[in-house]
């Protein structure tokens, strides 16, 4: 009965979103910017900084969280001074965004002068992202069977060699479920990056030149619907964009899922 009551109202949710968003998601409310002059509203600038935030944040967590998993799991000495790492990646885990957001805003705006960018607020998702990917990767790597380390070592493979073709290809469904985490919270995370990537919504005209710009995601923009209403938007414009976000996440998913199926069929 529990889980009856939470999928309906998971699947009511997502009705009620998409009823009321997708009359008025068009073509034009996709791909065109929003004007002052012609009082007309497009959402094309967030989406490309939502996906921007989102690639530069995994490039940053991925290696660090994975790298940190296998040296907690497989090269540390298992003592005090390990639990204590561990038990701190649990409270990081758990600390509000806005802090995170606050320490990006002195670290990464201030300190290393980036400014509002998008920079700063992908290193920022970051950190956020970080505990996540550690925690259940580790939890993925430890799940192996012990078995096949004691056969890889039975044959004289070196620790390295059994990370690359044991440990890793065995873990690859638990990395998948960290991806998937991550992006959850990237997407939808909105304090932090109103402290580090600011609300400007240009079009990008070079990479590298865009990473170091203000720039506002769909969820930032979501939350500025609600205090400062820009022109053109109409009333049911805050539900299309929620159902643009809802579908980006699940098309991101989607394609973290079947990556991650493809080199699990590869390992088995």
């Amino acid at each position: 009965m529990a889980a009856i009551i939470t999928l309906s109202i998971l699947i009511g949710l997502i009705i009620y979103i998409f009823a009321q968003g997708l009359p008025a998601v068009s073509w034009t409310f996709l791909t065109t910017v929003p004007s002052f002059l012609e009082q007309t509203y497009g959402i094309l600038p967030l989406v490309i900084n939502t996906l921007y935030l989102v690639s530069i944040g995994l490039a940053v967590t991925l290696p660090l969280g994975i790298g940190s998993a296998l040296y907690l799991s497989e090269y540390s000495r298992q003592g005090r001074l390990i639990n204590i790492i561990r038990f701190t990646i649990e409270i990081l885990a758990g600390l509000p965004s806005i802090i995170f957001g606050l320490f990006g805003a002195l670290f990464f705006v201030t300190f290393f002068d980036m400014g509002y960018s998008i920079l700063a607020g992908a290193c920022t998702l970051a950190l956020i992202t970080l505990p996540i990917v550690i925690r259940t990767t580790e939890e993925s790597i430890k799940s192996v069977d012990a078995s096949y380390r004691e056969a890889a070592m039975s044959l004289g493979v070196n620790r390295l060699h059994i990370i690359k073709t044991v440990l890793i290809p065995c873990s690859v469904p638990g990395i998948v479920t960290a991806i998937v985490l991550s992006i959850g919270r990237m997407v939808g995370e909105s304090a932090a990056l109103l402290c580090t990537s600011g609300t400007a919504y240009d079009i990008p005209f070079g990479f590298f030149d865009h990473i170091m710009e203000s720039g506002a995601t769909l969820t930032v923009q979501l939350y500025q619907c609600f205090t400062e209403r820009p022109p053109g938007m109409s009333d049911q414009t805050p539900f299309a964009i929620a159902a643009v976000l809802m579908v980006i996440v699940l098309i991101l998913n989607t394609i973290t899922g079947f990556i991650g199926s493809r080199f699990n069929r590869k390992a088995n």
